[in-house]
Protein backbone atom coordinates (compact mmCIF):
# COMPACT_ATOMS: atom_id res chain seq x y z
CA UNK A 1 0.00 0.00 0.00
CA UNK A 2 2.74 2.37 1.16
CA UNK A 3 4.61 1.69 -2.62
CA UNK A 4 1.03 2.31 -4.49
CA UNK A 5 0.63 5.91 -2.58
CA UNK A 6 4.19 7.01 -3.43
CA UNK A 7 4.55 5.73 -7.10
CA UNK A 8 1.32 7.70 -8.35
CA UNK A 9 2.81 11.02 -7.52
CA UNK A 10 5.14 9.79 -10.48
CA UNK A 11 4.44 11.20 -14.13
CA UNK A 12 5.71 7.47 -15.05
CA UNK A 13 4.06 5.44 -12.91
CA UNK A 14 6.77 2.49 -12.89
CA UNK A 15 9.16 4.97 -11.66
CA UNK A 16 9.77 5.85 -8.05
CA UNK A 17 9.04 9.84 -7.62
CA UNK A 18 12.61 11.87 -6.75
CA UNK A 19 15.05 9.18 -7.70
CA UNK A 20 13.14 8.92 -11.22
CA UNK A 21 14.03 5.03 -11.72
CA UNK A 22 12.11 1.85 -11.61
CA UNK A 23 12.71 -1.56 -10.30
CA UNK A 24 14.35 -2.97 -13.43
CA UNK A 25 16.76 -0.60 -13.64
CA UNK A 26 18.01 -0.70 -10.24
CA UNK A 27 20.65 -3.47 -8.65
CA UNK A 28 19.99 -4.87 -5.29
CA UNK A 29 23.53 -3.30 -4.39
CA UNK A 30 23.97 0.37 -4.49
CA UNK A 31 27.21 2.63 -3.83
CA UNK A 32 25.90 5.97 -2.18
CA UNK A 33 27.82 9.02 -3.42
CA UNK A 34 26.93 12.41 -2.45
CA UNK A 35 27.96 14.51 -5.45
CA UNK A 36 26.00 13.51 -8.64
CA UNK A 37 29.17 14.53 -10.65
CA UNK A 38 30.91 11.38 -8.70
CA UNK A 39 28.72 8.73 -10.54
CA UNK A 40 30.26 8.27 -13.51
CA UNK A 41 33.52 7.84 -12.22
CA UNK A 42 32.37 5.52 -9.60
CA UNK A 43 30.59 3.48 -12.82
CA UNK A 44 33.38 3.00 -14.31
CA UNK A 45 34.25 -0.04 -12.00
CA UNK A 46 31.23 -1.50 -13.21
CA UNK A 47 30.58 -3.83 -16.02
CA UNK A 48 28.28 -1.89 -18.60
CA UNK A 49 27.41 0.84 -16.13
CA UNK A 50 25.48 3.14 -18.21
CA UNK A 51 23.58 6.05 -16.65
CA UNK A 52 19.87 5.25 -16.01
CA UNK A 53 18.01 8.18 -14.40
CA UNK A 54 18.77 11.91 -13.50
CA UNK A 55 16.39 13.81 -11.70
CA UNK A 56 17.10 16.64 -8.97
CA UNK A 57 20.35 15.88 -6.74
CA UNK A 58 19.37 12.13 -7.93
CA UNK A 59 21.96 10.61 -10.67
CA UNK A 60 22.05 6.79 -11.25
CA UNK A 61 24.14 4.17 -13.08
CA UNK A 62 23.58 0.67 -13.49
CA UNK A 63 26.16 -1.93 -14.58
CA UNK A 64 27.77 -5.17 -12.98
CA UNK A 65 29.82 -6.98 -10.42
CA UNK A 66 30.59 -10.18 -10.54
CA UNK A 67 27.93 -10.63 -12.56
CA UNK A 68 24.97 -9.41 -10.29
CA UNK A 69 23.27 -5.91 -10.97
CA UNK A 70 24.66 -2.95 -9.43
CA UNK A 71 23.52 1.09 -8.87
CA UNK A 72 25.51 4.16 -8.06
CA UNK A 73 22.78 6.31 -6.93
CA UNK A 74 23.59 9.79 -6.02
CA UNK A 75 21.96 11.14 -2.69
CA UNK A 76 22.61 15.07 -2.51
CA UNK A 77 23.39 16.82 0.80
CA UNK A 78 22.70 16.23 3.99
CA UNK A 79 20.33 13.65 5.67
CA UNK A 80 16.90 14.64 4.29
CA UNK A 81 17.97 13.85 0.91
CA UNK A 82 20.12 10.54 1.46
CA UNK A 83 16.73 9.09 3.12
CA UNK A 84 14.78 9.87 0.39
CA UNK A 85 16.82 8.17 -2.00
CA UNK A 86 17.25 5.09 0.35
CA UNK A 87 13.60 4.77 0.75
CA UNK A 88 12.63 5.02 -3.11
CA UNK A 89 15.80 2.33 -3.74
CA UNK A 90 14.41 0.20 -1.42
CA UNK A 91 11.09 0.76 -2.76
CA UNK A 92 13.00 -0.59 -6.49
CA UNK A 93 14.00 -3.60 -4.81
CA UNK A 94 17.66 -1.84 -3.35
CA UNK A 95 18.61 -3.87 0.18
CA UNK A 96 22.31 -3.05 0.18
CA UNK A 97 23.59 0.13 0.46
CA UNK A 98 27.27 1.25 0.93
CA UNK A 99 28.05 5.43 1.38
CA UNK A 100 31.02 6.81 -0.36
CA UNK A 101 31.48 10.41 0.81
CA UNK A 102 33.78 13.05 2.29
CA UNK A 103 34.31 14.31 5.69
CA UNK A 104 36.93 16.26 7.95
CA UNK A 105 38.65 14.74 10.39
CA UNK A 106 38.29 15.22 14.20
CA UNK A 107 41.48 13.70 15.84
CA UNK A 108 45.09 14.97 15.09
CA UNK A 109 46.21 12.26 13.60
CA UNK A 110 43.69 12.06 10.70
CA UNK A 111 45.18 13.39 7.47
CA UNK A 112 43.69 14.52 4.77
CA UNK A 113 43.69 11.54 1.97
CA UNK A 114 42.77 8.73 4.66
CA UNK A 115 40.11 6.87 4.81
CA UNK A 116 36.93 6.60 7.26
CA UNK A 117 34.92 3.00 7.81
CA UNK A 118 32.13 4.57 9.79
CA UNK A 119 31.23 1.92 12.51
CA UNK A 120 28.45 4.45 13.97
CA UNK A 121 27.26 8.02 13.71
CA UNK A 122 26.53 10.62 16.40
CA UNK A 123 22.69 11.72 15.26
CA UNK A 124 23.79 15.77 15.69
CA UNK A 125 20.72 16.25 12.64
CA UNK A 126 17.24 16.12 12.46
CA UNK A 127 16.48 13.43 9.94
CA UNK A 128 17.09 10.58 12.06
CA UNK A 129 14.81 12.27 15.01
CA UNK A 130 11.96 11.50 12.16
CA UNK A 131 12.49 7.49 12.12
CA UNK A 132 13.73 6.22 16.17
CA UNK A 133 13.69 7.97 19.14
CA UNK A 134 17.37 9.92 19.74
CA UNK A 135 17.93 7.69 22.59
CA UNK A 136 18.27 4.06 19.71
CA UNK A 137 21.84 4.21 17.99
CA UNK A 138 23.02 5.10 14.54
CA UNK A 139 25.30 2.02 13.82
CA UNK A 140 26.35 0.49 10.59
CA UNK A 141 25.84 -2.94 9.40
CA UNK A 142 28.43 -5.46 10.29
CA UNK A 143 29.33 -7.31 6.90
CA UNK A 144 29.34 -4.61 5.57
CA UNK A 145 31.88 -3.07 7.83
CA UNK A 146 34.26 -5.99 7.61
CA UNK A 147 34.11 -5.82 4.14
CA UNK A 148 35.14 -2.44 3.85
CA UNK A 149 38.11 -2.83 6.45
CA UNK A 150 39.07 -6.00 4.73
CA UNK A 151 39.29 -4.32 1.28
CA UNK A 152 41.20 -0.93 2.78
CA UNK A 153 43.65 -3.56 4.35
CA UNK A 154 43.81 -5.13 0.83
CA UNK A 155 44.33 -1.36 -0.96
CA UNK A 156 47.27 -1.08 1.65
CA UNK A 157 45.72 2.47 2.52
CA UNK A 158 45.53 4.19 5.73
CA UNK A 159 42.43 3.76 7.00
CA UNK A 160 40.78 4.32 10.77
CA UNK A 161 37.47 2.84 11.55
CA UNK A 162 35.38 4.41 14.46
CA UNK A 163 32.43 6.76 15.15
CA UNK A 164 31.80 9.84 13.26
CA UNK A 165 29.40 13.20 13.70
CA UNK A 166 26.86 13.94 11.50
CA UNK A 167 25.09 17.47 11.36
CA UNK A 168 22.89 19.74 9.02
CA UNK A 169 24.61 22.66 9.03
CA UNK A 170 28.15 22.78 7.08
CA UNK A 171 29.21 26.12 7.94
CA UNK A 172 27.60 25.07 11.98
CA UNK A 173 30.87 23.27 11.96
CA UNK A 174 33.40 25.58 10.10
CA UNK A 175 32.06 29.04 11.54
CA UNK A 176 30.24 28.26 14.51
CA UNK A 177 31.09 31.78 16.59
CA UNK A 178 28.40 33.47 13.88
CA UNK A 179 26.14 31.37 14.60
CA UNK A 180 23.06 32.79 18.01
CA UNK A 181 23.83 29.14 19.27
CA UNK A 182 27.51 29.09 18.90
CA UNK A 183 27.77 28.05 22.52
CA UNK A 184 25.76 24.97 22.16
CA UNK A 185 27.81 24.08 18.74
CA UNK A 186 31.19 25.08 19.75
CA UNK A 187 30.73 23.02 23.36
CA UNK A 188 29.29 20.01 21.65
CA UNK A 189 31.72 19.71 19.08
CA UNK A 190 34.49 19.66 21.67
CA UNK A 191 32.89 16.59 23.36
CA UNK A 192 32.63 14.87 19.99
CA UNK A 193 35.98 14.74 20.39
CA UNK A 194 36.88 14.42 23.46
CA UNK A 195 34.54 11.12 23.27
CA UNK A 196 37.05 10.41 20.21
CA UNK A 197 34.51 10.86 17.34
CA UNK A 198 37.10 10.77 14.01
CA UNK A 199 35.50 12.90 11.64
CA UNK A 200 32.30 15.11 10.71
CA UNK A 201 29.97 14.70 7.65
CA UNK A 202 26.41 14.80 7.04
CA UNK A 203 24.79 11.53 5.99
CA UNK A 204 25.48 8.47 7.76
CA UNK A 205 23.67 8.97 10.50
CA UNK A 206 20.48 9.30 8.87
CA UNK A 207 21.14 6.49 6.34
CA UNK A 208 22.21 4.29 9.01
CA UNK A 209 19.41 5.11 11.38
CA UNK A 210 16.60 5.01 7.84
CA UNK A 211 18.27 1.72 7.34
CA UNK A 212 17.47 0.20 10.74
CA UNK A 213 13.85 1.25 9.93
CA UNK A 214 13.43 -0.46 6.83
CA UNK A 215 15.52 -3.75 7.69
CA UNK A 216 17.95 -3.22 4.98
CA UNK A 217 22.02 -3.02 4.96
CA UNK A 218 24.09 0.22 5.28
CA UNK A 219 27.73 1.59 6.24
CA UNK A 220 30.06 4.02 4.96
CA UNK A 221 33.31 4.79 3.98
CA UNK A 222 34.72 8.52 4.33
CA UNK A 223 37.11 10.10 2.41
CA UNK A 224 39.16 12.53 5.01
CA UNK A 225 38.98 15.97 2.77
CA UNK A 226 41.33 17.84 5.57
CA UNK A 227 41.22 18.43 9.13
CA UNK A 228 40.32 21.55 10.64
CA UNK A 229 41.72 20.30 13.92
CA UNK A 230 45.49 19.98 12.43
CA UNK A 231 45.28 23.50 11.77
CA UNK A 232 44.32 25.24 14.31
CA UNK A 233 47.35 22.92 15.81
CA UNK A 234 49.92 24.56 13.40
CA UNK A 235 50.52 21.32 11.96
CA UNK A 236 50.26 20.12 8.59
CA UNK A 237 46.96 19.79 6.88
CA UNK A 238 47.01 18.32 3.30
CA UNK A 239 43.77 18.78 1.37
CA UNK A 240 42.75 16.10 -0.58
CA UNK A 241 39.96 16.11 -3.01
CA UNK A 242 39.78 13.02 -4.86
CA UNK A 243 37.55 10.39 -4.08
CA UNK A 244 38.55 7.57 -5.91
CA UNK A 245 40.66 5.73 -2.93
CA UNK A 246 36.89 5.70 -0.93
CA UNK A 247 35.02 4.65 -4.28
CA UNK A 248 37.41 1.74 -5.00
CA UNK A 249 37.56 0.40 -1.43
CA UNK A 250 33.67 0.46 -1.96
CA UNK A 251 33.62 -1.52 -5.09
CA UNK A 252 36.31 -4.38 -3.42
CA UNK A 253 33.98 -4.47 -0.83
CA UNK A 254 30.77 -4.95 -2.38
CA UNK A 255 32.34 -8.03 -4.17
CA UNK A 256 32.92 -9.48 -1.79
CA UNK A 257 29.91 -9.21 0.16
CA UNK A 258 27.87 -10.24 -3.18
CA UNK A 259 30.37 -13.70 -3.39
CA UNK A 260 29.35 -13.66 0.60
CA UNK A 261 25.34 -13.37 0.02
CA UNK A 262 25.98 -16.11 -2.74
CA UNK A 263 27.34 -18.81 -0.30
CA UNK A 264 24.26 -18.00 1.46
CA UNK A 265 21.90 -18.72 -0.95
Amino acid sequence: MREEQDMRYAKDPNKQYHIGVGAEEIGPYVILPGDPGRCEQIAGYLEDGVRVGQNREFTTYTGKLKGVKVSVTSTGIGGPSAAIAMEELVMAGAHTFIRVGTCGGMQEEILGGDLIVATGAVRMEGCSREYAPIEYPAVADFTLLCALRSAAEKMGVRYHTGVVECKDSFYGQHSPQKSPVSYELQNKWEAWKRLGCLASEMESAALYTVAQALGVRVASVLLVMANQEREKAGLSNPVVYDTDLAARCATEALQTVIAEDRKRL
